[in-house]
């Protein structure tokens, strides 16, 4: 691999034109594919076969009105006043006219829903009243019933006895036809009784019925009494747009035509913002924050190399290799469905590895000068030394991304591959096209006093410091180091702890956006829980008759609102073959809240409802987000492990291999562990709790991102066996050309540590300018890598790691006789190389 290095950089700065040229097509087709095949980026997430996905999938086969995405425009005074009558009719009017817009698929009007409201409250009263009013005659007409049968009775015992008595004295045939003639007449009038007191009865029947029918509607309004379209104090308003299009295909210029239909027109006095699910737009790929970190980056390399010409070549291949990867990606989001967030990661990755891979081959290559290696041969062997290097960390950084594809999880996997895209291209392009643009710059990559001192005294200009003494650090301040970092790193890692997983609502938007708005007056007019309703499937085990619906809808409602952490059930629909019942559960708090979090779990696991309509239990399922939130950190949770155990072990494999040895790989892995705890505790600390959340600019906390901890794992590992690599290379190359173990420790360490400050401040820079992207996902990804390179760099590889090989010593390097026989020589370094090509040209 060194010499194909040295052959392909050599190559490319004899024809610095050539390679140049080509990168430049590339960058152009790239470029041509994006506007020619890029589409719609989405900032919702999800994950197929989760419990919550398969309820949407059944709302969406078995009721088309479900089928769509839907959002809120939330309408309110800017003084807090009640809305007037023509603010309520203009606002009506926006409504109705809404229902016309491409993708939309109907509106609710508010004022509409709480006149329904009101005119069914009104006929349950009217209802109420009537079957009272109805009890009351009835029970007048049974009591004349009761008194008109006493009389009854009374003129029948009078005839009773009189006809005794006629009987008794003989009476003639004419007096007893007139008494059986009133007779007839008393039966007759019984009959009528009779009939009346069926007709009562009946009625009486019907009114319980009919009472028990608006019992239940009673029962069903208490349970939806919380659930309010417009404030009770009549200065808010909410209005639900639902669209024909799944909230995964949603296009942005539907949902902006929306947010230009309700803002096109302002009403005075009125104010509206809109829910995430229509207002979240794509985050910037490249903002201010972003800038500042490549200049800050530029700072660094003109500081260290000395050079504007040596300082701008890793900027400018940074770039190149970042547009070309992250266009080339982009060019298939018209094909696949890609998070917003993915061609950030390859930006941030890209920038990062893209400016520090040309870093080390621009360094070596200037030593090599230095020393008075003619051009090409120094452009040769840097690429084949360094460059190597930068092939085998780059390699890590690859697999631990492709890796993210044994998750499961679609829109990790796409994130991974992208991110392994632009890695790729970054050492290629610092491969290829670095070596071309040092060819072309020949000499300048020096300052002119070192071009001067290099010319004078080629093998003296920057030999000195290679000539001062190097000693063993002392075995008390490798302990005191080593205990000293680790306890730092899990006093820091303590917030971990407590590390709840979600995704971002309203509450962590930058605060004055549309979003943030909705989400705050929602909150305030109508509770935290409307923010994050969640809805809930009652499947039946047979069709519910028309007659029993609505026994059985409030035989549910019953059970869900029994619930802790419920504030309002209502039914939201029924589907067409009556055997699946949806409801509204509205919680007490919002989206991302524990008890939420709480509610869903127990919703999922509570105790089958029976439903006497149809003689069964019901099953549930809920859907909404905070139950995606749940799924998706679950399933996470569940790849985690195998997912670590993948990546780490391959990583392990790669550095026996490498460093002949166990135990370096162990520390190395080790060091990483502790990194990668103390930067979730450092994310818990600022997304979760809020420390200097003000200070950074975050307006609000909540959970964290549901897969930052996978991504994080992945990239910051890639990074971290970067270091090691340059480091213990070092140390390694040391030791084997007879210093003794210890002392090759500190050779190494001082040998690699400049490149290596300077490249973790440079990614420190890059993924630090990414925390004050107005995205909170953006944020919390660059943050967490800023402080994750700045813990591992720093703590662990310049700190942690040589203080624990030095305790090591010899057995550090330790490895069976027969597995070293067997296993390849891999010269990273390329030192054999360098002893066959370090000549002058």
């Amino acid at each position: 691999m060194a010499e194909l290095l040295y052959r392909l950089g050599k190559a490319a700065a004899r024809r610095s034109w050539i390679t140049i040229a080509t990168w430049a097509v590339l960058l152009v087709l790239a470029g041509a594919g994006f506007a020619a095949g890029s589409g719609t980026l989405t900032s919702n997430f999800d994950i197929p076969n989760t419990a919550s996905s398969k309820v949407v999938d059944e709302l969406a086969g078995r009721f088309p009105d479900f089928a769509g995405a839907s959002g809120t425009a939330v309408f309110h005074t800017a003084d807090g006043s009640p809305f007037t009558p023509e603010q309520r009719q203009r606002i009506s009017a926006l409504v109705a006219d809404a229902g016309g817009l491409k993708g939309v698929a109907r509106t609710v009007d508010p004022f509409e829903t709480e006149k329904q409201r009101a005119g069914r409250e009104r006929e349950l009263a009217d209802g109420k009243r009537q079957i009272e009013d109805g009890r009351t005659r009835l029970d007048a007409g049974r009591s004349q019933l009761d008194a008109g049968a006493k009389r009854l009775a009374d003129a029948q015992a009078r005839l009773d006895a009189a006809r005794e008595q006629a009987k008794s004295a003989g009476a003639p045939a004419p007096q007893l036809a007139m008494l059986d003639a009133q007779q007839k007449r008393l039966d007759a009038q019984k009959a009528e009784l009779a009939k009346q007191r069926k007709k009562i009865d009946d009625s009486r029947t019907e009114l319980t019925r009919n009472g028990e029918s608006l019992a239940l509607g009673e029962r069903l309004l208490a349970h939806a009494s919380k659930i309010r379209m417009v404030s009770g104090n009549g200065s808010a308003a909410q209005v639900t747009i639902a669209f024909t299009e799944p909230r995964m295909e949603l296009a942005p210029e539907t949902k902006n035509g929306v947010i230009d239909h309700f803002t096109a027109k302002p009403i005075d006095g009125v104010e509206v913002d809109f829910s995430t699910d229509i207002a979240q737009g794509v985050p910037e790929i490249i903002g201010v924050g972003e800038a500042v970190g490549v200049v800050i980056a530029a700072v660094v390399l003109l500081v260290m190399l000395g050079s504007v010409v040596a300082a701008s070549f890793p900027i400018v291949t940074a770039l190149v290799g970042v547009a070309t990867g992250v266009l080339a990606a982009l060019a298939f989001s018209g094909v696949v469905q890609m998070a917003s967030v993915t061609p950030v990661l390859g930006v941030m990755l890209g920038l990062a590895v893209g400016i520090d891979y040309s870093l080390f081959i621009v360094n070596r290559h200037r030593k090599q000068l230095l020393q008075g290696v003619g051009v090409h041969e120094s452009v040769g062997l840097a690429n084949g030394t360094a460059g190597n290097a930068v092939v085998f960390a780059g390699s890590t950084v690859i697999v631990a991304l492709l890796a993210l594809n044994v998750t499961g999880v679609p829109f990790l996997g796409l994130m991974g591959t992208v991110g392994a895209v632009c890695v790729l291209i970054a050492v290629l392009v610092a491969i290829t096209l670095t070596p071309a643009l040092l060819g072309l710059a020949g000499m300048r990559v020096l300052s002119r006093r070192k071009r001067e001192r290099a010319a004078a005294a080629p093998a003296a200009a920057d030999a000195a410091p290679v000539s001062r003494p190097v000693a063993p650090m002392p075995t008390w301040r490798a302990v005191v180091t080593a205990l000293a970092s680790v306890i730092a790193l899990l006093v820091v890692a303590i917030p971990s702890l407590s590390m709840r997983l979600g995704l971002p609502d309203g509450s962590s938007e930058p605060s004055g956006s549309t979003t943030n708005a909705a989400f705050i007056v929602v909150e305030r007019e109508f509770g935290a829980g409307a923010n994050g309703p969640l809805l809930v499937v009652a499947t039946l085990p047979a069709a519910v008759p028309d007659d029993d619906l609505t026994a059985a809808e409030a035989t549910v409602a019953d059970a869900l609102a029994d619930l802790g952490d419920v504030e309002a059930v209502a039914p939201a629909g029924v589907s067409g073959d009556k055997t699946v019942i949806a409801f509204q559960v509205v919680p007490s708090e919002g989206p991302n809240s524990e008890s939420t979090e709480r509610l869903v779990r127990d919703l999922r696991t509570m105790k089958p409802v029976f439903v006497e309509a149809v003689d069964g239990e019901v099953s549930l399922g809920v859907a909404g987000q905070a139950a995606i939130n749940i799924d998706i950190s679950e399933s996470l949770a569940e790849v985690l492990p195998v997912y670590l155990l993948i990546v780490v072990g391959l990583s392990l494999l790669i550095m026996i291999v490498v460093f002949r040895s166990f135990l370096v790989p162990l520390v190395a892995t080790g060091g990483f562990i502790l990194s990668l705890l103390a930067t979730f505790g450092a994310v818990v600390a600022v997304f979760q709790w809020g420390w200097l959340a003000g200070l950074l600019g975050i307006d609000g906390v909540g959970p964290i991102l549901s897969f930052l901890p996978v991504i994080l794992v992945g990239i910051l590992f890639g990074l971290a066996m970067d270091y090691q690599l340059f480091l213990a290379s070092g140390m390694r190359e040391a030791y084997v050309h007879g210093s003794p173990a210890r002392l090759a420790v500190t050779q190494g360490l001082r040998a690699g540590r400049s490149v290596v400050i300077a490249a973790g401040v440079i990614m420190v820079a890059v993924f630090g300018g990414f925390v004050f992207s107005e995205s909170i996902i953006i944020r919390s990804v660059g943050f967490g890598l800023a402080f994750g390179v700045l813990l591992d760099a720093f703590v662990v590889r310049l700190l942690l790691m040589p203080a624990l090989m030095h305790l090591l010593g010899r057995s550090a390097w330790w490895i069976p006789k027969w597995l070293d026989r067997i296993m390849p020589n891999v010269d990273v370094e390329g030192a054999a190389l360098e002893r066959r090509h370090h000549i002058h040209d």
